[in-house]
């Protein structure tokens, strides 16, 4: 298992601030599984928006945040370092809890499929070990 902090994940995958929502990562598989976290703060942009008087982190978020811990796992491979992913579908996504500030997203992620740069990576994300989301998301990764 390699864990990696934020100084790390950059070096990994092309997101930065205010669209890098990884704090940390324990690759427990390289390609293969791993567990990201992010530590939710009110200080989010989105939730300026999202929703005045009741903070809750969007849905979408929460999706990208567990396709970048995918992303992370996958790009720690030394044959796709330098690459670049993105989202190519979500499938089977459900929402079981809010995700509010002061909550650690802790996010199990493992890429199911590959072929060639097309895959699929399946994750569960929790808080205070509460199924916050889980669902299946698709991916490309650029040549």
């Amino acid at each position: 298992m390699k864990s990696y902090d934020i100084n790390h994940i950059m070096e990994l995958i092309p997101h930065r601030q205010p669209f890098l929502f990884v704090d940390r990562i324990d690759v427990t598989e390289e390609g293969k599984t791993g567990t990201g976290y992010k530590m939710v703060t009110i200080n989010e942009p989105f939730f300026q928006g999202h929703f005045p008087g009741n903070p809750v982190m969007p849905g979408v978020i929460i999706i990208e945040t567990m396709a970048q811990v995918g992303a992370i796992i996958l790009l720690a491979r030394d044959d796709f370092k330098g690459k670049t992913p993105y989202f190519a579908g979500i499938n089977k996504f459900r929402f079981k809890r809010k995700v509010k500030p002061g909550d650690v997203l802790k996010m199990d992620v493992e890429i199911t499929k590959l072929r060639v740069s097309i895959g699929i990576g399946q994750g569960v994300a929790y808080v205070n070990g509460e199924v916050a989301a889980e669902g299946e998301f698709l991916f490309a990764i650029d040549k």
